[in-house]
């Protein structure tokens, strides 16, 4: 009797346990839908691309039409909260307990930095990585049900200065066992098959532009100065220096980078659908 008795402790104290436990499988969902948050820079929230093509689709839209092509998968709302000059020190300093902390239902969360904190943070080699795991054990401590995805920068400026940030972010998901979105592979490799400046937009001052042309170029001008989302200037300004310059993607960049998170996520959906069933 006295045996039987501590056997029903034991269970009991199991299915207490797996109450109060989170499930790496369960979702945390909201309003029916998985929650997807981004958090970056400016080549998180394309802000230039917002302006000039404000019906989109933009990063966010570009990952959940992806997604909602597979109707194996659930539906999913994906939340853009990037921003123009934002590093990890001055988000976490700054917005995050007015704008991030309190978001309901995050599933998972991609964060792309490393462009800004190389400028901006003092003694970026040693700090950065210590930024990296304060981001990652805050979102953790806000968001538990969460799948935290450290990602990679495009390929912006050279080989040479994007690995070691790579390197860094790459390290930080290591050590905290979180899974990497490299995007700068992808991202780089369509450079080289559709030209150098085939992912970026043209942003270029209008008092630099020869003074003959600054009339008809006036539908393309923004804040003082000509942008243009591809190619269609090239020809006439493809020569001054400096004109392709502005690295931040354009909508085709985007649709890039969306293309690559979209395949990741859909994977990481089908793994929490196997594990459910």
């Amino acid at each position: 009797m006295k045996r039987s008795w501590n056997w029903l402790v034991v269970c009991l104290g199991l299915c207490v346990l797996s109450l109060v436990t989170p499930s790496r499988s369960a979702l945390a969902e909201h309003e029916g839908k998985v929650q997807i948050l981004l958090l970056g820079d400016s080549t998180t929230i394309g802000s230039v691309c917002r302006r000039t093509n404000p019906e989109g689709p933009h990063l966010e839209d570009v990952i959940r039409l992806l997604l909602a092509t597979d109707k194996d998968l659930p539906p999913t709302n994906v939340i853009n909260q990037g921003r123009d000059g934002e590093f990890i020190h001055g988000l976490l300093q700054g917005r995050y307990e007015k704008d991030i902390s309190k978001l309901p239902g995050i599933d998972y969360v991609f964060f792309r930095f490393g462009l800004n904190d190389r400028s901006k943070r003092e003694n970026f080699t040693e700090n950065f990585p210590k930024d990296c795991q304060a981001l990652i054990a805050r979102l953790r401590q806000d968001f538990p049900q969460a799948l935290i995805v450290p990602t990679s920068l495009i390929a912006y400026t050279t080989p040479t200065a994007d690995e070691p940030v790579n390197d860094m972010i790459r390290k930080s998901a290591d050590d905290t066992k979180l899974p990497y979105l490299d995007v700068h592979t992808r991202f780089a490799a369509e450079l080289k098959a559709q030209g150098p400046n085939m992912l970026n937009y043209r942003r270029y001052a209008l008092d630099k532009i020869p003074e003959q042309h600054r009339n008809w170029v006036a539908p393309f001008v923004q804040a003082g100065s000509v942008v243009v989302m591809d190619n269609r200037l090239d020809a006439h300004f493809g020569e001054l220096p400096g004109w392709y310059a502005d690295r931040h993607p354009n909508l085709a960049g985007y649709h890039v980078i969306g293309d690559e998170m979209a395949k990741f996520i859909a994977k990481l959906l089908q793994e929490r659908k196997r594990q459910g069933e």
